[in-house]
């Protein structure tokens, strides 16, 4: 079993037992619930109906990712500028994928 869900502007497969490295996101006790399910599906080729669907992970991780410096140079105009960038994320681990009533657990 697998979904399809969308957060941070990117979309993500998952399936029950995965973990993975997404934008922050605000969690409540370290529970986090993702209603917008782009797909589902038991078996390659079909998919269910996605209504009231859902994917619910825990929080194992939040921090900081790697720095991203950025440089800023105009030739002949002696103007450089440096800038570094650390991009916040969220560690989750997918615990349950709910599809047509059905719950599919890890």
């Amino acid at each position: 079993m697998y979904a399809v869900i969308r957060t941070g502007g990117k979309q993500y497969r998952v399936a029950p037992g995965d973990v993975l490295q997404v934008e922050k996101v605000a969690h409540d006790n370290g529970a986090v619930e993702f209603s917008e399910v782009l797909a589902a599906s038991g078996q390659p080729g079909e998919f269910s109906n996605l209504e009231n669907s859902k994917v619910m992970a825990s929080v194992m991780e939040e921090g900081r990712g790697d720095k991203v410096l950025v440089f800023h140079f105009k030739r002949k105009k002696q103007y450089k500028k440096l800038q570094g960038h650390r991009q916040p994320f969220t560690r989750i681990r997918i615990n349950e994928i709910v599809v047509d009533g059905q719950s599919y657990k890890a």
